[in-house]
């Protein structure tokens, strides 16, 4: 069950009791009580008997497995008598979660069995999923402590009956879904299927993506010229009506643009200071070492140098397909400092695993969260710690470009990110009322990263957990000052790879969360709004850039050519100025408010302005259509950003 091996794990003793018995043999409040569990003998025969009954009468049952990951520390810790007693805690909870016909029993390796009632299978997977939430959030007293768990469920069900008629079949798939399970610690229930069916792969490539981007064009230009052209010949003249639908769209993102960039420039400030002193405090830093191994000791340096009066732990939480050479250079450098802890994660294969993994060993009351490329400025944990001890439950700071000198691709990136992290996201933190996680120089208290985790499937990890923990209720601001510096891609194929994945995370994340965040009831009308502009005008709006290509091509086919238009329109004029005019603000905006490392640089903006003009905002838009067809069609691909050390290519230099 355990699946990973810390270097430096820090493991405090077990407090002992007022007589001086070690915890691990005296537990308190030990009295007899009635015991939680259905006997194994009777849960199987009551299993057995649900499964007996005609499939007519109701759906199948389900038997779900729970285990949890700090099960064997706690055995090691306490002995299997203290381990019993969480088991023992946590099934007194499901108790009063099932029904009279539902049963809860403990195996001999310290895992729940549960035998549920029928339901369909959205159903399970809902109430599974809220359950493993409200187990994260359990606290658990053994001894004089307070433990979490971390709870890992695989279920299955009895639809192929009569192979699956033996409860023991259905435990087993269920503790193989487990299995699967334990690998994300993700808090996602996962339902058994069966492994041995072939799985059809999706074909993926340059040829793909061509005829995707082709498909972009059919979509987006041909489709709706020919249908207006159709419209007209049944005696509709669609082009006014078009033209004027067009033109408001882009003037209506114009002016929230512009409303964002006002906003941005009183951005809000942290308390000046903290409420309590500076606790313990993690740092996680997640890295896929053959694409990181040039910069990742150079990165552990720059967390080790912070300046924090508090006691900070540096995780740095790896995967690699082979053996390294700079993985002995890690193995010593934690061992010269007691502060790092360098955690390779077995059979990990994403980002979310590694920062999952990464939250076992945490021992800080808040954890900030990196890219293997980042070096954050040296207050950016005591400037943090400002706003969570005052209320906030998640903090995200201002990524930095630090190559900027690298490369043509590399300067519009920190030009770009300056629009973002200097402009977008305060302008947006403010007039909607919520900040976002963006993956990096993240801030989180422990206890809500704990219940939130990052989820493998998404391409963009960082913006599901964003919206997962606003849900929830919680509290996510932005911070402007807040720096830490990292890497832009140099070249324009690793642009594209890095925001083909952005895209279509960001699509995944709207599908999934857009029409639950409308009937949420823990977010304002204000927040409502908001979230509509960010998960649903944003996906529309890369269609709407270009339906003035089909509507003045209509309009120039329905009065005899384009020398026949009148482009002096009033109308026509303003609007268009307007709507041209929220690139250049933002470019003026992000000038205004860079940091000095790229403000430095004014000819950067300059070049960028031309640039995004003439061609890197329809790159981004089409971009987005491309992720979209390719979401639709079912085609995830994990890119991954190279990695090259700065050298002396960083900004300045």
């Amino acid at each position: 069950m355990p699946y990973i091996q810390p270097t430096v794990v820090d493991t405090p003793k077990a407090e002992p009791d007022q007589a001086g018995n070690d915890a691990s043999e005296t537990i308190p409040n030990a009295r007899p009580v009635p015991s939680p569990y259905t006997p194994n003998e009777h849960w199987h025969q009551h299993t057995l008997k649900i499964l007996s009954r005609p499939r007519t009468q109701r759906r199948p049952p389900n038997v779900a497995v729970v285990r949890f990951v700090e099960a064997p520390r706690i055995e090691s810790r306490f002995g299997r008598r203290g381990l019993d007693r969480v088991l023992e805690q946590i099934a007194w909870l499901l108790r009063t979660e099932l029904s009279d016909q539902e049963r809860v029993t403990v195996d001999e390796h310290g895992a729940l069995i549960l035998t549920l009632r029928g339901a369909p299978e959205w159903q399970v997977r809902g109430r599974l999923a809220g359950l493993s939430t409200r187990l994260a959030r359990l606290p658990v007293r053994l001894g004089y402590e307070h433990l979490k768990v971390t709870p890992v469920i695989g279920w299955a069900d009895a639809a192929d009956r009569p192979v699956s008629m033996d409860p023991h079949i259905l435990r087993a798939r269920a503790a193989e879904a487990a299995e699967l399970a334990i690998g994300q610690v993700d808090l996602i229930p996962r339902k058994w299927t069966d492994q041995s069916k072939p799985q059809k792969k999706r074909s993926t490539g340059p040829l793909r993506t061509t005829l995707q981007s082709l498909a972009t064009v059919l979509i987006g230009i041909v489709a709706p010229f020919l249908g207006m052209v159709l419209l007209y010949g049944q005696g509709v003249d669609p082009g006014t009506v078009a033209y004027l639908l067009v033109t408001g769209s882009l003037v209506t993102t114009a002016a929230i643009i512009w409303v964002e960039n006002l906003f941005a420039l009183e951005p809000e400030r942290p308390p000046a200071e903290p409420a309590t002193p500076e606790p313990a405090a993690s740092a996680i830093i997640p890295a896929y070492l053959p694409n990181e191994a040039a910069t990742i000791v150079d990165t552990l340096r720059a967390f080790l140098d912070q300046k924090y009066d508090g006691p900070l732990q540096v995780i740095l939480a790896y995967n690699t397909p082979h053996p390294m050479p700079v993985e002995r250079e890690l193995r010593a450098l934690a061992v010269s400092d007691p502060r790092l802890v360098v955690l390779k994660v077995a059979h990990s294969t994403s980002k979310a695993q590694n920062v999952n993994a990464a939250l076992e060993v945490v021992t800080g009351e808040f954890v900030g969260v990196f890219d293997a490329d980042h070096h954050p400025a040296r207050d950016a944990f005591s400037r943090a710690w400002r706003w969570l001890s005052h209320g906030a439950d998640v903090v995200q700071g201002h990524c930095l470009i630090r190559n900027g000198g690298a490369s043509w691709v590399a300067r519009m990136v920190a030009v770009e990110f300056e629009s973002i992290y200097a402009v977008n996201h305060p302008g947006r933190a403010k007039l909607h009322g919520f900040g976002l996680f963006g993956g990096s120089n993240g801030f989180w208290r422990t206890q809500v990263l704990h219940e939130t985790r990052m989820h493998g499937e998404m391409l963009t990890e960082d913006i599901d957990s964003s919206i997962r923990v606003l849900l929830s209720g919680r509290t996510v601001v932005n911070d402007p000052a807040l720096l830490s510096r990292e890497l832009a891609p140099a070249t324009i194929s690793a642009l594209w790879k890095q925001r083909l994945r952005w895209a279509q995370g960001w699509f995944q994340v709207s599908r999934r969360h857009l029409f639950t965040s409308l009937r949420s009831k823990e977010l304002t009308l204000r927040n409502k709004l908001g979230l509509t502009f960010l998960l649903g005008w944003r996906e529309i709006y890369p269609w709407l850039a270009i339906q003035m290509i089909p509507v003045i091509a209509f309009i120039a086919w329905r009065d005899g050519g384009v020398f026949h238009l009148d482009w002096l329109v009033p109308t026509f004029v303003l609007c268009t100025l307007y709507t041209l005019s929220s690139g250049p603000s933002q470019v003026l905006f992000a000038w205004r408010l860079a940091a000095p490392d790229v403000r430095a640089h004014p000819k950067w903006f300059w070049s960028y302005l031309v640039v995004s003009t003439v061609f890197y905002t329809e790159f981004k838009n089409h971009i987005a259509r491309v992720a979209q067809i390719k979401e639709l069609c079912g085609e995830r691909k994990w890119a991954i950003t190279p990695r090259e050390a700065a050298g002396n290519k960083e900004v300045g230099a």
